[in-house]
């Protein structure tokens, strides 16, 4: 039952392509899989700690104020992870922009602080945030693998070169917002006729 928890989140109930959930990011930061790894890290960090802290302080916070409670845990979180990644990856942090600090009112994130962390055990809460961390991730670097691939026809994380150069003339737009939201349509299209999600 337990694992269960977990698994959820990266098919069944995937943010960005089941629930819908935090594709303000997903489209602005997937140019590159480099800022999609970034973006992944930063959400894992905040979703699981923020989940494993409402889950431990549950039964101490009103019912009047549980919200504002749960988005000061969820803002500290992100200000953490944006100071570490100012600090030791400059780029990456300029490359997310105002999406790292936007973390704090992602959907995902506090969804699932109300939704489950605020009413199930801290084991279950924490296997339901790493369950759905590993979705979004999944789901950001899908979109931003085949987004960078088209789009300027080879992939470089950190300044390696994982795909060379494939394509000779590539498909600038893919690197534009209108490439994001056709990769991602295109995607839900092939889950759904498969019937993944």
């Amino acid at each position: 039952m337990r694992i269960q928890e977990f698994t959820k989140g990266i098919i069944k109930r995937n943010a960005v392509f089941s629930l819908a959930l935090g594709l303000c990011p997903t489209l602005a930061v997937t140019i590159m899989v480099e800022n999609a790894l970034g973006m992944a890290f930063a959400v894992t960090f905040v979703l699981v700690l923020s989940n494993l802290i409402v889950s431990v302080i549950k039964g101490f916070v009103p019912p009047d104020v549980r919200i504002p409670c749960f988005i000061v845990v969820i803002a500290s979180l992100v200000t953490v992870i944006e100071f570490i990644m100012r600090a030791y990856s400059p780029t990456l942090a300029e490359h997310l922009g105002i999406f790292l600090p936007l973390i704090t009112v992602n959907c995902l994130i506090l969804g699932r602080a109300e939704a489950f962390a605020s009413r199930r055990p801290v084991a279950d809460s924490i296997l339901d945030s790493l369950g759905m961390s590993v979705g979004f991730g999944l789901a950001l670097i899908m979109v931003s693998a085949i987004r960078e691939l088209l789009g300027s026809g080879k992939i470089v994380i950190f300044g390696h070169e994982i795909v060379p150069t494939v394509l000779s003339s590539p498909a600038v737009a893919m690197t534009l917002a209108p490439g994001a939201f056709l990769t991602i349509g295109i995607l839900l299209a092939i889950m759904r006729r498969f019937r993944v999600i």
